[in-house]
């Protein structure tokens, strides 16, 4: 209570002092610009400013009161800034993922522009630019990113792979992933689109070298590696060059792992170039032995043509398995070629008629019809023939509209 009579008592004694000097020497202040014009005593003027100052802070309390601030009013502040920034990040990403790819990139690297960590919106960016066919400045916005944010060249360079592979940049995108490799050799997102693109490439002796790496990280799902490295050395058999293919083949061979020596996709490649440059002879052996380990149907089917110099040791195999598949229309039509081979019509037009009872077939009918024609069945041989063009015409005609 003293105290605020002391602070009443100051202020009138302060008053009264202005009082006493505005009485001797009120001042004078002019304020022109223009056409405007403003003259006041300097007291009067000082008093406005007051006022005016009075005024502010009053708005200031009842804008306080209703729950609004300078920050949500002032369109320049840092608040609105941010505000309008999430706007065009919301929006861009929202056109990115509508395929809007030209307002994605408008919106996406104006939010860029002002963001305190703009990887994303960059890299969505880079995206847009890309889809539009933009390549020159998708790398522009990549190499934004690796300036603005370093330390994430890991995902920048996923990023700008991914993207070179899209537009169809295989090389580049190698040149990309090399680095990635080399800093990251057990990063599994590296390996994938490393792995996916020498695939793409028909690298097959750069995949043969990281199918280790992708079993070791667990890149891809047990069934999934398995059937990358049966696709892989299959591949590689089917491409041995054709000269020197001879030694190229048993060279190619020999560096098939053994756990898939004995599959029946990778044996038939084998068995088929082994064909294609005349060892049938080696090619029945491998056929022999795995058709005693496996049933493979296309492994029957190509042991039926092979031509051995000892014909008969084929049809001497291929009856054992007779026995225990009697009904087997595709043992039955290879055993009718072979039999075809060593000239043995009778036997082969026998074993033809119960393959095509089994499966109706136009190679077979087709086999059949050779056989009839040998043993002088011009009739038979005919009739096959028809019902082979019949066959033929019915599945070339249009599909009849419901």
């Amino acid at each position: 209570m003293k105290r605020l009579y002391l602070l009443f008592l100051f202020a009138l004694l302060v008053g009264l002092g202005v009082a006493v000097v505005l009485a001797k020497e009120p001042g004078y202040v002019l304020l022109s610009y223009s056409n405007f014009r403003y003259e006041s005593s300097l007291w009067a003027f000082l008093a406005l400013l007051v006022a005016v100052w009075l005024a502010l802070y009053i708005l200031k309390l009842v804008l306080g009161a209703l729950g609004l601030t300078g920050k949500v009013l002032n369109p320049w502040s840092r608040h609105n800034r941010q505000r309008r920034l999430e706007q065009a990040r919301h929006k861009g990403q929202l056109e990115l993922a509508e395929g809007n790819w030209s307002g994605a990139l408008k919106h996406l690297k104006g939010a860029a522009e002002h963001a305190d960590q703009p990887l994303f919106v960059l890299l969505g960016a880079a995206r847009a630019a890309n889809e539009l066919g933009d390549l020159e400045e998708r790398d522009r916005l990549l190499r934004q990113a690796r300036e603005r944010e370093p330390q994430a060249d890991l995902a920048i360079g996923l990023q700008q792979a991914r993207l070179q592979i899209d537009r169809g940049q295989y090389l580049e995108a190698r040149d990309s992933l090399a680095p990635l490799q080399a800093k990251y050799p057990k990063n599994g997102e590296v390996l994938l689109q490393l792995q996916r693109l020498q695939v793409t490439l028909r690298d097959w002796p750069a995949l043969i070298a990281l199918l280790p790496q992708l079993r070791k990280q667990q890149v891809l799902r047990p069934q999934e590696q398995d059937d990358l490295e049966r696709k892989v050395w299959i591949a590689t058999l089917d491409e041995v060059p054709a000269q020197g293919a001879e030694s190229a083949v048993d060279a190619q061979w020999q560096q098939v792992p053994t756990a898939l020596k004995g599959d029946a996709s990778v044996v038939l490649a084998y068995a088929r170039q082994l064909r294609a440059i005349g060892r049938d002879d080696l090619a029945e052996e491998v056929l022999h032995i795995t058709l005693n380990r496996q049933w493979d149907e296309r492994l029957v089917e190509l042991y039926g043509q092979l031509r051995p110099r000892d014909a008969s040791r084929p049809l001497h195999h291929a009856e054992g398995w007779l026995k225990d598949r009697p009904q087997d229309p595709v043992l039955l039509l290879a055993l009718g070629r072979l039999c075809m081979n060593n000239q043995l019509w009778g036997k082969a037009r026998e074993y033809l008629e119960r393959s095509l009872a089994q499966r109706p077939s136009a190679v077979t009918a087709g086999e059949l019809a050779r056989v009839a024609i040998q043993l002088g069945d011009v009739n038979r041989s005919q009739q096959l023939l028809q019902s082979q063009w019949r066959e033929s015409d019915a599945t070339s005609l249009p599909t009849p509209r419901v």
